[in-house]
């Protein structure tokens, strides 16, 4: 009869502290979830520790410019242009030469081709052999304009005739234009006419 009483009394007391026990735990609950302090918070970026600047990693050290980077030196100006050099030469060339005789008339085609002074026998030409000792005695028969004077030319026309000259005389490149449409022109063409193939004139 004396067990009921106690049995009771341990059934209550269980209860209390189960009460307790539920009670701390909302109590602490609050201190683990997210936000609060407690725990990871998730999907909060302020919080996450923040990322290293990829900026400082991949910066180019000072005094080092990038192979990308615009240099501020300005490009060096092209020199002045050069052709075979006045005076004797070796007498080697390799030329095609274009005769314009007038502007109604066809255009007539020679090849010079020079080893040493003397012409070879690729060369089909009026007058191979005076235009081959012409290159020997002076290379710069056919230097550009711009380079065979600087002077002031006389305004004097010397007639219709064009030729154009291209090709290599002693392993410099040349490329040509003679006419007669002044005095500068007319004096070119004279020194070179034995090259040219062609003496022109006034019609």
């Amino acid at each position: 009869m004396t067990d009921r009483p106690r049995r009771g009394h341990h059934l209550q007391a269980g209860r209390v502290h189960s009460t307790v026990l539920l009670l701390a735990s909302l109590l602490l609950l609050p201190a683990c979830s997210p936000g609060q302090g407690g725990g990871t918070p998730s999907g909060d970026a302020s919080a996450s520790p923040a990322a290293p600047s990829s900026a400082s990693s991949s910066a180019t050290p000072s005094g080092n410019t990038s192979p990308d980077a615009e240099s501020t030196v300005p490009a060096p100006s092209p020199g002045p242009a050069t052709g075979p050099s006045a005076g004797p030469g070796q007498g080697n060339a390799e030329l095609a030469i274009t005769v314009k005789p007038s502007a109604g008339e066809p255009e007539v085609n020679y090849t010079l081709v020079c080893v040493s002074g003397v012409p070879d026998s690729e060369s089909k030409h009026p007058n191979a052999d005076a235009g081959c000792a012409a290159l020997k005695e002076n290379a710069a028969l056919l230097a550009p304009p711009a380079l065979r004077t600087d002077q002031v030319c006389t305004q004097q026309y010397g007639g219709p005739q064009e030729a154009t000259v291209t090709g290599v005389v002693d392993g410099v490149p040349v490329d040509d234009v003679f006419k007669r449409t002044n005095g500068c022109e007319i004096s070119a063409w004279d020194a070179a006419q034995n090259v040219i193939g062609a003496t022109g004139g006034a019609y």
